[in-house]
C-alpha cells in the first residue's frame, strides 16, 4: 500500500517549505522539496513557457523516488497543481498531460497555506501584490480535481500545530479505514 500523501501548497511566500519541512521532521516521513526553484536556480534566469514541462517531468520523478522510500507518510513542498496553477497564471494555459497527470496522481490531503505571512523577496518571488489572486487560482484547481484540503492559517507554532492536527487527522481516518477493512 502506498504511503499517505500529504502535499503542502499555496501562492507564493506563504510558509511552505518550512511548514513541510516541520511535518517531514515532525512524523519521521520523506520530504520533497519544490523542484521549480532547484530548476530555476540551475536555469540562471527567469522561466518561460517550455521550462513548464521539465518541471512537471521533475516533480514526478523526484515525488516518485521519495515514494518508494516511504511508508506510512509522504510529505511533498508543493506538486503538479502549483505546476498547473503557475502555468495557467504566467503563460494562460498548461499542457494537458500535467493537467490530467495533476489529476491522476492527486495527494490524498493539501494543506493550503493562507497568504497571511508577510511576503520576502528572493530571486524568485515575484508577485507579491497577487497572493490572494494566486491563493484564490489554487483554491479553485483543488476544487475542480476533488482534493481533500485542510486551511493553514496564522504564523509560528500556531500553523505548524494546525497542520499537525491534520496530517495525523488524515493518518487516524486511513488507519481506521484500514482496520475495518481488515
Amino acid at each position: 500500500m502506498r504511503p499517505l500523501r500529504v502535499v503542502v501548497t499555496g501562492s507564493e511566500c506563504t510558509g511552505k517549505t518550512t511548514l513541510a519541512r516541520a511535518l517531514a521532521s515532525r512524523f519521521g516521513a520523506p520530504y520533497v522539496s519544490e523542484f521549480c526553484r532547484g530548476y530555476q536556480d540551475a536555469r540562471g534566469g527567469p522561466l518561460v513557457a517550455a521550462d513548464v514541462e521539465p518541471i512537471a517531468r521533475g516533480q514526478i520523478v523526484e515525488a516518485d523516488e521519495a515514494e518508494r522510500l516511504a511508508t506510512d507518510l509522504l510529505v511533498l513542498d508543493t506538486d503538479l497543481v502549483s505546476t498547473v496553477v503557475y502555468a495557467r497564471h504566467y503563460y494562460g494555459a498548461c499542457p494537458a498531460w500535467i493537467e490530467d497527470a495533476c489529476r491522476e496522481r492527486r495527494a490524498d490531503l493539501y494543506l493550503l497555506c493562507a497568504p497571511d505571512l508577510p511576503w520576502e523577496a528572493d530571486g524568485q518571488r515575484d508577485r507579491g501584490d497577487r497572493r490572494e489572486e494566486v491563493h484564490r487560482l489554487f483554491a479553485e484547481a483543488l476544487a475542480v480535481i476533488g482534493a481533500e484540503v485542510s486551511f493553514v492559517t496564522g504564523s509560528g507554532p500556531g500553523r505548524e500545530k494546525t497542520a499537525i492536527a491534520a496530517v495525523a487527522d488524515a493518518l487516524a481516518k486511513r488507519l481506521h479505514h484500514l482496520s475495518a477493512a481488515s
